[in-house]
């Protein structure tokens, strides 16, 4: 019964597709992917057998919470663009409270993870890969939290998807190729080579596309959760209690001790003592409100904040007047983003470690007033940099000797070419998981860390996360965001709420590096101020900005002045146009990474949902 439901409810959203012959600024829209519609529930993420994990949640009478950490599992275990030693980020509506609530459930810099370690190794930044690139875990607290404190099921019953494919699913060819790419770095980890290469000395080492691909070390490291739960359950424990019993069983017992000796066996530095310390932290989000709309952030450990201010720089002009993606358009959107991520380049840092992040005066209306200023409206400036803040919170700033090095830096114009390296950072990693339900919970949730080809964490299956890349060395680069044991890196993971009226309005998150809240506000702006449909606003053409310091990667990664990915549809005059502007533009048929939104119709008592029409993306609505 339960599978007819399933197959019923893919049947008709098949079946309500047609092209849609609505348009923005008088032109014909049609998009590839039908738009989703549902009246009791939604579920959308980057794979289709994890949406699949998540209606099948839904149809056992879970909450939205319960069937995005059903998702979030079942993506972690499908290991191309994440794994369950990733960090977890999630923005939750609770309709109870009608509050949105932030779950910070990113790993920390382990013991011995200092500035002057990796520069002793010669290196500018901690690697991009390997043991010495992971933070903490973070994804199964995260995970278990969220569960615990706003879900209704049982640890077991959502893990049930997850172990089944850790038992063994028909591999996809994205993720086996991509193994089969990377399998001279995955041969450097002993645990890694295991299970990502099951025909070592064969031609091709990696799985082939259907074939059925076994992770038994995995799904062992899930059985104890699910034991270690229904042991707690057996002794009164209630379902709260035994989750967390789980959760201490992870940061603090038997698979602790395996994460840490396995890491450590391979080169890296966490200790059992660090994934004991380690705590997931539910916070207050950031939030501005664009024209009556309240958008909703995480703090400034990640660049969320970065939408929010270019949303108070916007809301001051008439878009929709100059057109969507005209070269007036395109222009006033690249300097408003190089202004923000100027700014979080510089100021954005855990705010749980000094010094203190200037996020009031970088969020409020007048210092977005200031920096609009600044905007040449004929060319592309070259030499935009950071602003400053703190006059907007009465203080004054501590770092303008460093402001002035990066003012003279911003000079230099970087000529160089785009590395394949620099170019393949781009959509790195990641995936996004959006739910809902009748109810009115909503989760917003960016995964990531851990993506291939990832080392595994001893016999525990555990894919580390890479983040630590992501921190500076240098304090004259971010003096926020300085590597330090026991910190979070600045990430670039920003799920995003929007509320109306008080309600939930959108919900929308996507993959791609720095390029999230580039493509984040694009698609926001797309919605509210050209009128699109969530599916249209996912799928229509985006531009992308080189012009910031890349938060991935190797060495390489300073800002490419005037370097803009435009769509392989931007019309001549406009090219011409923008040329004229001093930019250097590159074109592709993919300018974001796959979008994943939910609308809420309270005309009608419905969920809309859109889901970008590249990669595996996928949702399901009932």
């Amino acid at each position: 019964m339960k599978l007819k439901l399933l197959l019923l409810c893919i049947l008709v959203s098949a079946v309500n597709y047609k092209p849609l012959a609505q348009s923005f600024n008088n032109l014909p829209v049609t998009t590839q992917k039908a738009p989703l519609h549902g009246k009791h529930w939604m579920a959308i993420t980057g794979k289709p057998l994890a949406a699949t994990a998540g209606a099948m949640v839904f149809n056992k009478g879970g909450n939205a919470v319960d069937a995005s950490c059903a998702m979030l599992a079942a993506t972690c275990t499908m290991f191309d663009v994440l794994s369950w030693g990733g960090e977890t980020q999630a923005l939750i509506y609770n309709p109870k409270t009608k509050k949105v609530i932030a779950i910070n459930a990113l790993g920390v810099a382990p013991t011995g993870a200092t500035a002057d370690f990796f520069k002793e190794k010669n290196m500018n930044y901690p690697p991009q890969y390997g043991p010495l690139a992971a933070v903490t875990p973070g994804t199964p607290g995260g995970l278990m939290v969220m569960l615990a404190e706003y879900g209704t099921m049982s640890l077991k019953e959502v893990l049930a998807p997850a172990m089944q494919l850790a038992e063994g699913y028909p591999i996809e060819a994205q993720t086996a190729n991509s193994f089969e790419r990377s399998k001279e770095t995955i041969k450097q980890w002993p645990y890694s080579k295991t299970i990502f290469l099951p025909h070592l000395g064969e031609k091709r080492e990696a799985p082939v596309a259907g074939e059925i691909f076994v992770q038994k070390d995995l799904l062992a490291t899930l059985q104890k959760l699910v034991e270690t739960e229904q042991q707690a359950l057996k002794k009164g424990k209630s379902r709260k209690e035994a989750i967390y019993a789980a959760y201490d069983r992870f940061y603090k017992g038997d698979i602790a001790k395996e994460i840490a000796r396995g890491t450590q066996e391979q080169g890296g530095l966490i200790t059992e003592k660090d994934l004991a310390n380690w705590k997931v932290i539910t916070e207050e989000p950031l939030s501005v409100n664009y024209k009556g709309i309240e958008v909703y952030k995480m703090q400034q450990w990640t660049q969320g904040p970065v939408m929010l201010q270019a949303l108070n720089m916007l809301e001051q002009m008439d878009l929709k007047a100059m057109g969507f993606n005209s070269a007036k358009y395109i222009h006033t959107l690249y300097q408003v983003m190089n202004l923000t991520f100027a700014d979080r380049d510089f100021y954005y840092g855990d705010p749980y470690f000094a010094p203190e992040e200037p996020i009031k005066g970088l969020l409020s209306k007048e210092y977005a007033k200031e920096r609009v200023k600044a905007i040449n409206w004929e060319r592309n400036d070259t030499k935009t940099g950071p602003g400053d803040p703190y006059p907007f919170e009465g203080k004054t700033n501590p770092y303008k000797d460093y402001l002035k090095q990066w003012s003279q830096a911003a000079n230099t114009t970087y000529t160089s070419p785009l590395s394949e390296d620099y170019l393949n950072q781009v959509f790195l990693g990641t995936t996004s998981v959006e739910a809902a339900d009748k109810e009115g919970w909503v989760v917003s949730i960016t995964p990531s860390g851990g993506w291939n080809p990832a080392c595994i964490a001893g016999k525990t299956g555990i894919g580390l996360s890479q983040r630590m890349q992501s921190f500076v060395t240098d304090p004259k680069e971010n003096p926020y965001n300085v590597v330090e044991p026991g910190k979070r890196p600045r990430v670039t993971l920003t799920p995003t709420l929007a509320l109306k009226d008080g309600k939930p309005f959108l919900s929308f998150a996507v993959q791609g590096g720095d390029t999230q809240d580039q493509n984040l506000l694009q698609f926001f702006l797309n919605v509210v101020e050209f009128g699109m449909t969530v599916q249209e606003a996912t799928e229509a053409p985006n531009i992308n900005t080189d012009q910031l310091w890349l938060s991935l990667g190797g060495e390489d990664r300073k800002p490419k002045y005037g370097n803009m990915l435009l769509h392989d549809s931007t019309p001549p005059y406009v090219r011409k146009e923008l040329q004229g502007m001093g930019y250097r533009l590159r074109f592709d048929d993919r300018t974001s990474g796959p979008i994943n939104a939910i609308y809420f119709d309270w005309k009608h008592g419905s969920f809309w949902g859109g889901s970008s029409n590249h990669g595996e993306d996928y949702g399901i609505g009932w």
